[in-house]
């Protein structure tokens, strides 16, 4: 069976390739889009959903035994009339992967009795319901039992499935986002530095598989590193059984010096960004010029090959208008020896200096300099790879994005802190069921490309295919009515799955 659905989808491939093969067509007399004499029919017995993608990410789910885990760490409801906890969860889940927005949009899947039948179930809890279950979160400690819960999976089930050299080291990443509400009755929000009014969550990430560990719903006017030590010590607890050492990473706000010893001994490491004050930019200066290195960073090619390099255009103008312009034109790195005040030992602190020329038009009216500092207890590392390890961390403003406006976690549906803190953690579920179903693939390249991908790109081309549901009494059987060019990742062993998590 297996091999006769890879027959199928490559038959489906080539006919799609002779079809838009390239072709030295005549002038054409009428339009390629002419339109057909189509005719509309309700049909009687063929049952069909476009989230045929969603089957085999159920599949994943039931296997790895989430809603299991769900149910026996969440303990909202005395009694199950009809729904459990891991039913709303997996609704408001499944909803955001099929590119809901908001909770109305949970009413397209409670409408639609092919994708009903495609996951096994009569009827899922509508818009209403599900908002009722969001505001049963009352303490913080029934949302930390459902990150856990989350978060118990991916460490047994999940990440064990990784490669050795995969699991070398876990790189945790922390940093924090304002998520803006005109809503005026939002119990629990503020108003931020940036005058936005809104809520202030915190964001503490595995940048291996680029998921989200732990988010926590703040006020606006939180700062963004309040806190983030005891969630970076349950990111370090969670990741040390699959993962042979712990980096911690985090720009300057997150440099928690009267942290940094207890780390060190636990043999934890760590780069941070680190503020560039006054004190350190004298020290900076009395660098001798013999001890800087000049940092050369290696421009990545494309995939498809060496591209000639357009003009710059922005810059052009910028020129012929005679704005003001500030240019890069050297970086050179250096290290010192560094003991923060909250420390009793001294840290590896590593110096970018940035060169600038300040033009205006064509002529350079001086030049600039810039000190940038990072402090790390990792002594393996070079100088070149602690700058590195600390730009590699903007990757999480990625994340972060498609938290936002990629699936929409990172929204404020619901009426006050704690139920819109247990939204934006079931939402951010799609992102890491999407992780997940990435990890278990066979190929590395399949693995690679789902880990990368955007969640519109995943949504276009893994989750909206169009199927037809065919129910019968023993099992449910999916059948693919498009070929996508990803359609084949969809064809997972979960047998093996299984027998490998036991």
């Amino acid at each position: 069976m297996k091999g006769s659905n890879h027959r199928k989808l490559s038959g489906r491939k080539r006919r799609m390739e002779r079809r838009l093969r390239p072709r030295n067509y005549c002038a054409q007399s009428s339009p390629m889009l002419r339109g057909g004499t189509s005719r509309l029919e309700v049909a009687d017995r063929i049952r069909a959903t476009p989230f045929g993608g969603l089957a085999p990410i159920d599949g994943m789910v039931k296997k790895l035994g989430l809603p299991r885990a769900l149910n026996d760490s969440l303990r909202l409801f005395k009694r199950h009339l009809p729904y459990w906890e891991s039913d709303h969860v997996l609704t408001l889940a499944y909803s955001v992967m099929a590119g809901g927005s908001r909770l109305d949009d949970i009413d397209r899947l409670r409408e639609d009795e092919a994708f009903l039948d495609l996951i096994g179930t009569d009827r899922i809890p509508d818009p209403t319901t599900v908002g009722d279950f969001l505001r049963r979160f009352q303490d913080p400690s029934s949302l930390h039992g459902l990150m856990d819960a989350i978060n118990e999976v991916g460490r047994r089930e999940v990440w064990s499935r990784l490669e050795k050299s995969e699991r070398r080291v876990a790189i945790i990443d922390a940093d924090g986002s304002i998520v803006s509400t005109s809503g005026e009755r939002k119990r629990g929000m503020d108003v931020s530095y940036k005058g936005i009014w809104g809520y202030h969550p915190l964001l503490v990430s595995l940048a291996n598989t680029q998921e989200p560990l732990y988010i926590v719903n703040r006020p606006a006017s939180v700062p963004s590193h309040a806190g983030s030590a005891s969630y970076f010590d349950r990111a370090i607890d969670l990741c040390r059984p699959q993962f042979e050492s712990i980096l911690l990473r985090g720009d300057t706000d997150f440099s928690l010096t009267a942290n940094f010893d207890r780390w060190t001994k636990d043999g934890v490491r760590f780069v941070f960004g680190y503020d560039a004050h006054e004190t350190l930019v004298a020290l900076a200066k009395e660098v001798p010029e013999g001890a800087w290195q000049r940092l050369e960073r290696k421009e990545r090619e494309p995939r498809t090959g060496p591209r000639m390099r357009r003009e710059n255009t922005k810059e052009g103008v910028v020129q012929r208008r005679g704005f003001r312009n500030i240019r890069l034109l050297l970086e050179d790195i250096a290290e010192l020896e560094y003991q923060p005040r909250k420390c009793k030992q001294a840290y590896r602190l590593v110096v970018l200096r940035k060169t600038l020329n300040v033009e205006e038009g064509q002529e350079v009216l001086f030049q600039d300099e810039k000190y940038f500092f990072y402090i790390t207890n990792d002594k393996s590392l070079t100088v070149e790879e602690v700058v590195r390890h600390a730009n590699a961390r903007c990757n999480q403003e990625n994340l972060i994005e498609q938290l936002k406006n990629g699936i929409g976690a990172l929204r404020v549906p619901v009426h006050d802190l704690l139920s819109n803190w247990a939204y934006m953690v079931i939402a951010s579920l799609a992102w890491r069921l999407k992780a997940w179903f990435g990890v278990v693939q066979r190929r590395r390249a399949d693995r690679s490309a789902i880990l990368r991908m955007e969640f519109r790109t995943f949504l276009n081309t893994i989750v909206q295919i169009p199927s037809q549901v065919i129910r019968t009494g023993r099992r449910t059987i999916v059948r693919l009515l498009a070929w996508t060019p990803n359609a084949r990742m969809l064809l997972v062993d979960f047998g093996r799955l299984r027998r490998a998590t036991g």
